[in-house]
């Protein structure tokens, strides 16, 4: 019996063997992961009957308990019974197939069994389409769930449907006394060597799948991190500082020889291996580039001689080159490069293809927040140009009045006004300026209105002579100002205060102007900042426009908060410090 285990186990050995092999095979892994389409249950269909084939010749002859060893067991004697893995080939097929593939497999292993001959062999048909159901029954459960039967549930089954074997040789053979000999003799060996198979067997393939999907996850991990740290670069635009970043990253984690990035004309970045000739800001050097350029298709080379490099020397044997692309044209390439050139493998075609997808979607995405943020800066030019006249006209009339009575004052307030129009210059050309800008428009608006209206308004700055260097949208104060001059206080003649406050509010600046006026109607307070107020004295435009502005550079944290009672009204708002530091490296980055 002992020896019956051991042989038993050599047979299941190599069954075992073939599967390890076939599990480790990339077709035999794709038809286990579509094992629920009828195409591939027809593949392991084909795959397991070579099994079954294999398990039914490579047995062992018993003859009344005694073993006949054979290197291939074609033809059985007439009194003969066979030991083989057959139930081992067929309950495996069942269980990752389903039944379809398991009756299948028992029926042509049955159909070979039966022309084998031997006694009592119709006893071995009847078994093997049963198994095929049994386990079938199990494999269908597992598809549905889109798992596979465990290890341990495989050692339970196995057990069970070699079980099933000697329970039909005990019930259909011809003699119960010959048929429970036979048994005696062969069920322990053969039930511990089909538990043992089928066991290891789901655990092989257990094992590989788990494997697969564990390297799959920190490849997709890795593939992740590597487009998030790459995002800014590509996002910025194909140029020599973000592309020799992006390069530097894509080397560290995909650990290849060297990693090049071109435009359409020059090479913008190259790092490691062939770097001394393989230079930034040179044209094109390989024809596998120029290829890809006119292409626009993913292309490999195994060879010096295909990289087409004209440089003696040259330590790159292979490379994959990607065509980078924005709107559907190829803008330029990602090249990766091997000094051996047997690393560059299916899988790392694969890899490189869905990153050179990946840098191309950030790539257009930035050139539409660079086009976004282009007509922003339009909107916001447009707006400035509504906001301003607002005050120049004013300020006209003011000096106008002056030019007869006083004429040196009139002067002094041209020069101021001459400063404010160089200013606004300024802030036509740029969406910030700093905080001292601002406050030299303010300080000119104060003088020309004091002109005009003598001891009228009280003007009062406070703020950090830190902050002096912030920037902030053109006007932002003194359009707030000028608003509260205009609608605060009612044709009051005396004791109207005006403060302005400029201080640090942890990562932004906050800023308010308060005064001391008779406070807004609610019905009006409710649609400031939001639409055009009409007023006696003015279009109702300016307080939007800002607020429009606003929104435009900083979002919806720095719209203007408006709270007024009857005794005065304060206006103020949040902005980033950082918002324009941003946009400078953004607009640096694209030149």
């Amino acid at each position: 019996m002992f020896s019956l285990f051991i042989l038993m186990l050599e047979r299941g050995g190599l069954i075992i063997i073939l599967a390890y092999l076939l599990i480790n095979i990339p077709y035999f892994k794709n038809v286990l992961t579509n094992r629920h389409k009828w195409d591939a249950k027809i593949k392991l269909i084909v795959i397991f009957s070579l099994f079954a084939l294999i398990s039914n010749y490579t047995g062992v002859e018993i003859n009344q308990d005694e073993m006949i060893v054979n290197q291939f067991v074609t033809q059985l004697s007439s009194n003969s019974a066979l030991a083989n893995t057959r139930v081992l080939t067929i309950g495996v097929s069942g269980l990752i197939g389903g039944s379809s593939v398991g009756i299948i497999v028992g029926l042509v292993s049955a159909i070979v069994r039966f022309f084998q001959g031997g006694g009592d062999v119709h006893i071995y048909v009847l078994s093997s389409i049963l198994i095929g159901l049994f386990s079938g029954y199990f494999g269908n459960k597992s598809i549905q769930k889109n798992t596979y039967p465990t290890a341990f549930e495989g050692l339970a089954l196995g057990f069970l449907m070699e079980a099933i074997q000697m329970v039909c040789i005990f019930i259909f053979g011809n003699s119960y006394a010959e048929s429970w000999s036979l048994i005696q003799f062969i069920a322990l060996p053969m039930m511990l060597t089909n538990c043992i198979g089928t066991g290891i067997f789901l655990s092989i393939i257990e094992t590989t799948l788990r494997q697969e999907e564990q390297t799959k996850a920190v490849q997709t991990h890795d593939v992740l991190q590597l487009a998030n740290q790459t995002m800014p670069y590509f996002r910025s635009g194909l140029n020599e500082r973000s592309c020799e970043k992006a390069a530097q990253t894509i080397q560290q984690f995909i650990k290849v020889d060297a990693v090049s990035i071109t435009n359409q004309e020059r090479i913008l970045a190259h790092v490691g291996a062939a770097s001394d000739h393989h230079i930034p800001s040179i044209e094109i050097l390989t024809d596998l580039s120029k290829k890809v350029l006119r292409t626009g298709k993913i292309s490999e080379a195994h060879s010096r001689e295909e990289i087409g490099c004209n440089h003696n020397g040259c330590p790159l044997e292979a490379a994959i080159v990607i065509p980078l692309k924005s709107k559907q044209k190829t803008i330029g390439t990602l090249k990766m490069y091997f000094t051996d050139k047997s690393k560059l493998t299916f899988v790392e075609r694969q890899l490189a293809e869905g990153l050179g997808n990946i840098f191309s979607q950030q790539i257009e995405l930035g050139e539409v927040e660079w086009q976004s943020k282009l007509l922003q800066d339009a909107e916001i030019k447009s707006l400035q140009s509504q906001v301003n006249p607002h005050f120049f006209f004013n300020t006209l009339n003011t000096i106008s009045a002056l030019i007869r009575i006083d004429s040196e004052k009139a002067r002094s307030l041209l020069i101021q006004l001459s400063n404010f129009f160089r200013s606004n210059l300024t802030g036509a050309r740029t969406n910030l300026i700093p905080l001292t800008k601002e406050l030299e428009q303010v300080n000119a608006f104060q003088t020309l209105e004091e002109a005009r209206f003598p001891g009228r308004y009280h003007l009062t700055v406070q703020y950090d002579k830190k902050l002096e260097q912030v920037l902030l949208p053109p006007f932002l104060i003194q359009v707030l100002v000028e608003n509260a001059y205009r609608h605060a206080f009612k044709g009051r003649k005396k004791g109207n205060q005006v403060v302005v406050s400029i201080r640090n509010s942890g990562d932004a600046i906050h800023i308010s102007v308060q005064d001391n006026g008779v406070g807004i109607e609610p019905d009006v307070l409710t649609r400031l900042g939001k639409e055009i107020v009409f007023s006696e004295k003015g279009s109702g435009s300016a307080v939007e426009n800002l607020n429009k502005r606003l929104l435009s550079l900083f979002g919806e944290s720095a719209q203007l908060q408006f709270d007024s009672t009857p005794e005065g009204t304060t206006v103020s708002c949040v902005i980033s410090h950082t918002k324009i530091e941003e946009e400078k490296d953004a607009y640096t980055n694209r030149r």
